[in-house]
């Protein structure tokens, strides 16, 4: 089989996408499938064991558009499926032109998040999928036709499955495919690891795209509030904002090891999003180790179980997540209890257990 996989960000971009697209890659070569990739970049990625083609972001917005197009249709005539987790547009457009079954991983609604990009949709996802105005009718339509057309659709939570069902997408072609835990290196003492990145004290982490959809000032507030120190490893448009907060301590982007070694090190990573579908730092939170502290946003609440593994509060209520905070801290018997629960409790998500699923999925949208 000969796999087009196709992803908006690539290494050493941070974000959920930038970790799944390689490790799929990685996973397909070594199982005897030709792999190639397509993905945007500021320069050029890497070298891998596979080709990887990049649109250069310097492009004004329309070329970058054709370019990508251009580069998908084409290298989409070469092979037996296109495999998508980003520029679904491009990507949808591109396999049906080049006539070659297309597959989705969904990690969002694409409508939902151009509609807040262009302003025009300020409220909760949810809100969006019942009362969408007009003016976002071209984004929901292109959506729609694009999640329509795959041969199939994958998303990391039954949330968002049960929302793409309301886009038109039909059952037998929708599956939930959990994101997995990452393949743990061999991880040094967790004192060690505390005293590399400094932390004395109570401590949590945050790890991320540094955007709107995180809420992190939310998080920075309560965080705060309950005198607990904060450590964010992740960049994005929000980030020079969110520094001027205050007490967080920024460590920029950095590698998957590093973000594994910061959770490791944390006494609970911290989750306060507006929104979410099913975020991969949950899952290497708690394959370390580490309970999340959370808000319960789309399928968040399907991994992270309020009272077992984290604490979940309401999405926007600064207070309930300070509360979380300062109960998880205060109560040594339900902190050790949730950090005892927290690794078995992704033990089901192994990646070759959510990898062969995905490339069965990918042989039979191939024929």
């Amino acid at each position: 089989m000969r796999v087009l996989i196709v992803s908006g960000i690539w290494p050493p971009d941070v974000g959920g996408p930038a970790s799944h697209a390689p490790e799929v890659a990685g996973f397909l070569a070594a199982r005897g499938h030709d792999v190639e990739v397509v993905t945007t970049a500021d320069a050029e990625p890497a070298p891998e064991a596979y080709p990887v083609r990049f649109v250069r972001r310097s492009l004004p917005p329309g070329a970058r558009h054709v370019e990508g197009l251009r580069l998908v249709r084409a290298r989409a005539a070469a092979s037996s499926v296109v495999y998508t987790t980003g520029m679904f547009g491009r990507s949808s457009l591109g396999a049906l032109l080049a006539r070659t079954p297309f597959v989705v991983k969904l990690t969002a609604d694409p409508a939902f998040e151009r509609a807040r990009r262009f302003g025009l949709w300020h409220g909760s996802l949810e809100e969006f999928q019942r009362a969408a105005p007009l003016s976002t009718l071209p984004l929901r339509l292109a959506r729609d036709a694009d999640v329509r057309r795959a041969a199939h659709v994958v998303t990391p939570s039954s949330y968002l499955r049960e929302l793409a069902l309301g886009w038109g997408v039909r059952p037998e072609r929708a599956t939930v495919l959990p994101n997995p835990a990452p393949p743990l290196p061999e991880l040094r003492p967790r004192e060690e690891l505390r005293r590399e990145l400094g932390i004395e004290g109570p401590a949590l982490a945050f790890a991320g795209r540094l955007t709107a959809q995180k809420s992190l000032d939310a998080g920075i507030e309560a965080a705060r509030r309950a005198g607990v120190a904060l450590l964010v490893a992740g960049d994005g448009p929000d980030r020079a904002a969110l520094e001027r907060l205050g007490h967080a301590r920024f460590l920029g982007p950095r590698p998957r090891q590093a973000v594994l070694e910061l959770f490791r090190a944390a006494d609970a990573a911290l989750l306060p999003s507006s929104w979410e579908n099913f975020p991969h730092t949950v899952v290497e939170a708690l394959a370390v180790g580490t309970p999340v502290i959370a808000t319960r946003t789309g399928g968040v609440a399907e991994v992270v179980r309020d009272g077992e593994n984290g604490l979940v509060v309401e999405p926007g209520d600064t207070a309930a997540l300070e509360a979380a905070i300062r109960r998880f801290f205060a109560d040594g018997a339900l902190a050790e209890r949730l950090r005892a629960n927290a690794a078995p409790s992704v033990a089901g998500y192994a990646p070759e257990r959510v990898y062969e699923r995905l490339e069965r999925i990918l042989l039979e949208a191939a024929g």
